[in-house]
């Protein structure tokens, strides 16, 4: 894991790729309370013995399913100090280019876009790719935004 002192140190590795996480597996079990929590019950989803005769051969993640996990992700590849809370802004891009199969394993590589000082805190741009295991495509690419609020501000 990368280790900034500050939001002022995490500055200088603007346009440098952070690292990647160590993979993660996405199981039916976190497809499933996906789905419970959303109320996206479609059968792709959830119905395993419908899946099996799909393209797919199983079932495969929800599309934000695999969104969502990359919070958890960068959290495993950089770390900045001083920081009293950081906040979900948004996205300005989202691929899903290739389906997670229940039981795939996914990564992330994180690339600092750009970190920018606003009145409310300093928003952070990165770039994450997720990788599929075996896969020559990637499952997911997102610009995402972040407002950090540094200790004392």
């Amino acid at each position: 894991m990368r280790q900034f002192a500050d939001v002022e140190e995490l500055k200088a590795a603007i346009g440098e790729i952070l690292g990647e996480s160590e993979w993660v597996t996405v199981t039916q079990e976190m497809i499933d309370r996906f789905a419970e929590a959303t109320g996206d019950f479609q059968w792709i989803h959830v119905d395993r013995e419908r899946a099996k005769a799909s393209a797919f051969g199983t079932t495969i993640a929800h599309g934000f399913l695999t969104l969502s996990l990359i919070p958890r992700l960068l959290d495993r590849v950089y770390h900045v100090g001083k920081v009293a809370a950081r906040l979900n802004y948004g996205c300005n891009k989202v691929r899903f280019t290739q389906p997670v199969p229940s039981g795939g394993r996914i990564r992330a590589q994180i690339r600092l876009a750009d970190v920018e000082d606003t009145p409310k805190g300093v928003r952070i741009t990165s770039e994450a790719t997720l990788a599929l295991e075996g896969s020559d495509r990637p499952a997911c690419i997102a610009e995402l935004i972040a407002v950090v609020i540094p200790e004392g501000a």
